[in-house]
């Protein structure tokens, strides 16, 4: 079975200092997988390169069994949404929040042509997959910030990418909102048309059933991954984050306690 990830050994290095350190790491269709990891750990960069917008210093990228080097690139990012808040600030506020999904089709900041009805219905199929249709005629900037997540999640998915990658989607969030985004997410997650997903995240308590797997990152190498149980651990996240750390399983979500 083809991968949707495939990292080998890689390493990226920028102005003499390393960011990542001999990453290995192999995703499989059907698993969704969270990334931890505190400020500087290398999160960004893993997920540049896994968008095709970074080249790593060394070792070999393979997504959706495109080895980079070997493959167009632009096409192949036309099979993967990203959803980062440095997308957030470029769109117009002022479209519809259809229209701001639309735009994903072209991969452009705005419409620059008519959308054909089909294209519109896509569009629409798109935000109900996050239970966010009611929302479609609502201008972007008058939306939640849980809705604009929304907005942004089903922009990338209406191209129907094979891999969806969501840095810290809930950045921003109240603590109700943030509980309703995650309970769409885990909606949208559990179709059997949804995409890979990879979810990152500062905090513990976001993973939630859906995910299947956890990569911990630290100082630009994999600390540990696999299932919740295995890399979600009073150890790991003391090290991951440098002071002494407890985890709790309160179902359906973790809970994290720092010890002062």
């Amino acid at each position: 079975m083809t991968a949707v990830i495939e990292l080998e050994e890689i390493c990226y290095c920028r102005k003499n200092r390393t960011i990542l350190d001999g990453i290995n790491w192999r995703v499989e269709p059907g698993r969704h997988w969270a990334i931890l990891g505190a400020n500087g750990s290398g999160k960004t960069t893993l997920l540049k390169i896994l968008a095709g917008y970074e080249w790593p210093t060394f070792g070999q990228v393979t997504v959706q069994g495109q080895q980079f080097g070997a493959t167009d690139i632009r096409k192949l990012r036309q099979t993967i949404g990203l959803v980062s808040a440095s997308i957030e600030h470029r769109l117009p506020g002022q479209d519809k929040s259809i229209e701001v999904v639309a735009s994903g089709i072209d991969a452009s900041l705005g419409l620059y042509r008519k959308m054909t009805p089909d294209e519109m219905a896509r569009a629409g199929a798109a935000l109900g997959r996050l239970r966010a249709e009611g929302i479609a005629e609502q201008s972007y900037r008058t939306l939640s910030q849980g809705e604009q997540q929304k907005v942004l999640i089903a922009r990338a998915l209406v191209s129907g990418p094979k891999l969806l990658i969501l840095d810290e989607p809930c950045a921003g969030l109240d603590p109700a909102a943030r509980v309703r985004f995650l309970k769409d997410l885990e909606h949208m997650a559990t179709r059997p048309d949804a995409p890979c997903m990879v979810f990152v995240t500062h905090h513990i308590e976001e993973i939630g059933p859906w995910i299947t797997d956890v990569l911990l990152l630290r100082n630009g190498r994999i600390l540990a991954s696999g299932s919740q149980e295995e890399t979600i651990t009073s150890k790991n996240m003391t090290t991951l984050l440098g002071c002494q750390c407890q985890t709790y399983f309160v179902p359906p979500r973790w809970q994290l306690l720092i010890e002062e």
